[in-house]
């Protein structure tokens, strides 16, 4: 009997024991009918596109403010000013969004963060450190510009200018250094905390996206501030602005275009690091499921490619008198030739077809067109649009001018004799590469190509500028006088470069498929699988969709500014003819006679 009321007495006792017991840890977190994975997908993807143009922007901002330091031109130092003042608005917003992202990450994916954090945390104090350098930095550079602009204060100036990239190139590889490992991680299971955060940060494919997204940091600042430039254009009041925001598109357009030419290359290193750190993942990339992403990427860059070399086109037809009818054949030759290589990139390996398309193809690779959806052609035509867009670009730079020096002839056949060989040479080794081995073709056909190509590119610029340095002028370039497409197309390939980059951020990541860490540590929540194409084309178009509303606005918030300090425009007299021209044209351009590109 004792017993039993002893027990009974014992029950509250072993049930607090029992709610005594710590819980498990939790795992995830979820959000109700949207899901976690799709909010961190969204944030993520927009902090990183802001990020890009942050650290992009100053690159070309202080190189443009040396340039009119050391020439003496003030319209370089007052384009440089208008790039920094779009990266003063862009960079709070994009620190809150890095905020957000890390509140969603500990809240949503507390073990894995709790896993990144104890083998990161010396490099997170070093982050904090560099951005607190990096914001004081900033707001001397911008606060300081009209203060310092002369003697001793101009020379510290450009000094803050270079601090500021200093700090930006650190402050972009550090976390680099967390997604890479993720995708490619390298782990210590001893030694000090910082042996092993170095370890980490030194992972296979840490390198390779850094200089990717060094000159993709480029390539978006430079066509978003030519997108910038293109919308001020449109709706520009004056002749003064239509002629400063021309000039300015034309540098944004001309910076993308820089960036763009060296980019395939950086992105050919990266996915050969992949390749040989592991050769599953590279198989999953570009050649399973994802490799239809590569179409797209084909078709992005294709019509990037095209965008550009249109503005660069019409640039020629209305800046520079003469030229259309100069270089008109040169123009339609280039057309074609882009157009081929992008029809031939486009082509997949393997069609989409029905059992009785298949059975007339004779399998899922049409007879015909299933020749240029290998890499072999695929790599060959990326590096001729490449050479037709350089040619474009020389084409441009040198029209309206006439070189003076006795050699001029000489080094003209020379230059073309160098862009025919290595075209014949690019053609060559892409056939040929249908009859080697893979790895003969990936390790020396492949890099023997952008070897070829960079080294146009390295002989025929500095002997172009050697030949126009004595030119004489022949025709005055003539700014303000696009018509409004040049401003529409700066807006298109803005697009283009931020789909393009959601396109590659779902790509790196779904290689992964169910590890948050490849190898390491398995994603065992209930999104532990690769979104379907489609799916994720939406959520793709979603963030370029925002992206494009929060740089708007930034745009918006920038320009109120100038606005309320400009004077206003009193009266139709002071536009050209006494009547409003279409938003970024002249009335002449509308003229039925005008001439059309």
């Amino acid at each position: 009997m004792l017993a039993i009321v002893a027990g009974l007495f014992s029950l509250p006792v072993l049930a607090f024991g029992a709610d005594a017991a710590p819980p498990a840890p939790t795992e995830y977190r979820d959000v109700p009918y949207v899901g976690a994975r799709n909010v961190i997908w969204v944030i993520a993807q927009l902090h990183l596109l802001l990020a890009g143009f942050v650290l992009g922007v100053p690159m070309f901002a202080w190189v443009c403010e040396i340039v009119g330091w050391k020439g003496g031109e003030k319209r370089y130092d007052k384009l440089a000013k208008e790039f920094t003042k779009l990266l003063t608005s862009a960079y709070s917003t994009t620190a809150l969004f890095g905020g957000i992202l890390l509140f969603l990450l500990i809240g949503f994916y507390p073990k894995l963060m709790n896993y990144l954090s104890d083998i990161f945390f010396p490099s997170f104090i070093v982050y904090c450190i560099l951005f607190l350098a990096e914001t004081a930095t900033l707001y001397l550079y911008w606060y300081g510009w009209d203060t310092m602009q002369d003697g001793g204060k101009k020379t510290f100036h450009i000094f803050l200018g270079f601090m500021l990239n200093f700090f930006a190139f650190f402050i972009m590889i550090i976390p680099n250094s967390w997604a890479t490992f993720q995708s490619s991680p390298v782990v210590l299971a001893e030694g000090s905390d910082i042996a092993r955060a170095w370890a980490a940060t030194w992972n296979p494919t840490w390198w390779p996206v850094n200089i990717h997204r060094i000159i993709a940091n480029v390539v978006l600042g430079g066509y978003i501030c030519g997108a910038y430039a293109g919308i001020r254009y449109l709706s520009a009041k004056t002749a003064e602005e239509r002629s400063h925001y021309d000039w300015m598109g034309y540098v944004g357009n001309f910076i993308g275009v820089f960036g763009l030419l060296s980019l395939p290359f950086a992105g050919y290193w990266l996915m050969r690091e992949i390749y040989q750190y592991n050769q599953q993942m590279g198989i999953t990339l570009m050649g399973g499921f994802l490799s239809w992403l590569f179409i797209l990427q084909a078709m992005l860059i294709g019509v990037l490619f095209l965008g550009s070399n249109y503005y660069f086109w019409i640039g020629m037809t209305y800046r520079i008198p003469g030229s259309d009818i100069k270089y008109k054949k040169q123009m339609l030759a280039m057309l074609i030739a882009l157009l081929v290589c992008l029809g031939i990139w486009m082509t997949p390996h393997s069609l989409v077809a029905s059992m009785e398309e298949a059975r007339k193809m004779g399998g899922s690779h049409h007879p015909l067109l299933g020749v240029f959806g290998v890499m072999s052609a695929k790599m060959t035509v990326a590096n001729l649009m490449i050479l037709v867009t350089f040619m474009s670009f020389i084409m441009y730079w040198r029209a309206g001018k006439q070189e003076t020096v006795g050699w001029a002839k000489i080094a003209k056949i020379f230059m073309g004799f160098i862009l025919a060989v290595s075209a014949i040479v690019v053609i060559v080794l892409g056939v040929w590469g249908y009859f080697v081995p893979a790895i003969v073709r990936i390790n020396y056909f492949s890099t023997s190509q952008v070897l070829v190509v960079l080294a146009v590119l390295l002989t025929i610029t500095p002997l172009t500028s050697i030949l126009l340095k004595t030119a004489k002028v022949t025709t005055e370039m003539n700014w303000g006088v696009m018509p409004p497409r040049a401003g529409y197309s700066l807006v298109l390939n803005a697009i283009m470069i931020i789909l393009l980059m959601t396109l590659m951020g779902y790509a790196r990541s779904s290689s992964r498929v169910h590890w948050h860490v490849y190898g390491v540590l398995r994603d065992t929540s209930q999104y532990a699988y690769s979104p379907a194409l489609g799916y994720a084309s939406g959520i793709m178009a979603l963030c370029t969709f925002l992206f494009c509303m929060i740089v708007a606005f930034i745009f918006w918030v920038a320009t109120m500014g100038d606005k309320a300090k400009a004077p206003a425009v009193s009266s139709k007299a002071g536009l050209p003819q006494g009547l409003p021209a279409m938003a970024g044209a002249s009335n002449a351009l509308d003229e039925p006679n005008a001439r059309k590109l």
